[in-house]
């Protein structure tokens, strides 16, 4: 697979302004326009959003002019020759969700997150995307014993197959994460994904997203986790970015922490063919807090460099000699080899 058929997305909270819990911004906000501009430059090829990212305010507009503005949206997209990648429901942050979306002990609640999730299906079909993400911050608890997992994870299945039911050609993309906001979510990884798939009504539309930083939080090896997915033929998203051990989800720049893990995530990804059937590789950064308004879109572009500089190390790596070490059961041999490959010995 040539280099030119990986297409590249980001999404406009990857412009982060330096804000975090312990301080405030350190940047100016840019504009919209501003953002679809850089990712042009960079050469970018899509954009992902959250319903909100594609009509701010949601919750404060009729259906009806919440698909004027995505209309409006989807034609300032065509004007830059820049694709919707996905659309996601941003749960997370309306105050009906601070119990969960679609787990909350409020049926009220549980139904406002629904009601959510199908606008952004239909917010999805205006923009000329079938993709649907599911990150489910706050499907978990904060207090175990104030939820059932088993009846949670009825409440889960109830609500994508109302998803499903929405829209005949949606696909919804589960991204697991095991913490953060909540102490302990209910779909920590892809296999919990692909599970839960399997009970819905239309496991072939229910697919998943990995993130390299969240498979590493769970304590996995993100390129087993790709792996895992594409052998479901179940990887129709991908996000990646770095991560510096059991911390908080840093969005480091990709293969910012650690190259060996960012070169098997690579090599994961053309073994399976990733790309293929037109997936994006999206790139789930965030400038450092320190980094100045010049600088802004270094992150994105020093990501994209080193995902094509390791793609170059995937498809030149001395897989004969790797081979005869393997069947010799050389291990400490492909260990020094797989190291002098990466410093370019």
């Amino acid at each position: 697979m040539a280099k030119s058929q990986y297409r590249f997305c980001v999404g406009p909270w990857n412009f982060s302004e330096g804000g975090d819990p312990y301080g405030p911004t350190t940047r100016s906000a840019q504009t919209f326009d501003w953002k679809l501009a850089a990712l042009k430059k960079l050469g970018f090829d899509a954009m992902m959003f959250h319903d909100d990212d594609a009509v701010p305010d949601i919750d404060s507009k009729s259906a009806a002019q919440v698909l004027k503005e995505a209309k409006e949206l989807k034609k300032r997209l065509d004007g830059e020759g820049i694709a919707a990648e996905m659309v996601a429901p941003r749960l997370w942050f309306a105050p009906q969700t601070v119990d969960g979306g679609y787990t909350s002990n409020s049926k009220k609640d549980r139904q406002y997150a629904i009601d959510r999730s199908k606008q952004t299906i239909d917010i999805a079909r205006v923009l000329g995307t079938d993709l649907i993400v599911l990150w489910l911050a706050r499907e978990g608890t904060y207090v175990r014993e104030s939820k059932s997992g088993a009846r949670s994870t009825e409440l889960l299945v109830q609500a994508l197959d109302a998803m499903l039911a929405h829209d005949k050609k949606a696909r919804l993309c589960i991204e697991p994460k095991p913490n953060e906001p909540m102490d302990h979510a209910y779909i920590p990884s892809i296999g919990h994904a692909l599970a839960i798939a399997s009970l819905t009504l239309d496991p072939k539309r229910v697919g998943a997203l990995i993130e390299s930083a969240h498979a590493i939080l769970a304590g996995f090896d993100p390129a087993d986790e790709i792996d895992f997915a594409m052998s479901f033929g179940k990887l129709w998203s991908l996000h990646l970015n770095d991560q510096n051990g059991l911390k908080f989800d840093q969005d480091k720049p990709f293969g910012s922490a650690n190259l060996r893990v960012a070169f098997n995530q690579i090599r994961a990804l053309e073994r399976n063919g990733y790309g293929k059937k037109g997936e994006y590789v999206c790139f789930d950064v965030h400038p450092f807090r320190t980094t100045r308004e010049e600088h802004f879109l270094k992150h994105l572009d020093n990501s994209k460099k080193t995902f094509l500089r390791l793609v170059e190390k995937a498809r030149t790596y001395p897989v004969k000699q790797a081979d005869a070490l393997i069947a010799d059961r050389n291990y400490q041999d492909l260990d020094q080899l797989v190291i002098e490959h990466l410093l370019g010995k």
